[in-house]
């Protein structure tokens, strides 16, 4: 019975952690200093509940888009936050 039981618990966090992943974004939607300045407030809020910021020059666009679809969903954020973060990250971005 205990093997069954940490099989389903091992199964279990291995379909977790293979979980959606978020391809909401595919380029710059949103440009007005406002939304940029959001995406800053949503960025700096969400990404150091878990971890230290990295700094936003750290990926190119893609490289911007791979990381957001996976950490995303981690970090619940709408299709529009995960958009208005990416633009904010890639509008400071000099790569």
């Amino acid at each position: 019975m205990k093997k069954f039981i940490l099989s389903g618990i091992a199964v279990s966090a291995f379909l977790v952690s293979c979980g959606p992943k978020s391809v909401a974004v595919t380029g710059p939607k949103y440009t007005s200093s406002e939304q940029l300045a959001q995406g800053k407030t949503i960025f700096e809020n969400s990404c150091a509940k878990c971890h230290k910021l990295p700094e936003p020059t750290k990926h190119d666009d893609q490289g911007w888009i791979n990381t957001l679809s996976r950490m995303a969903p981690k970090a619940k954020l709408t299709d529009d936050q995960h958009q208005i973060v990416y633009d904010y990250l890639i509008s400071v971005n000099k790569k």
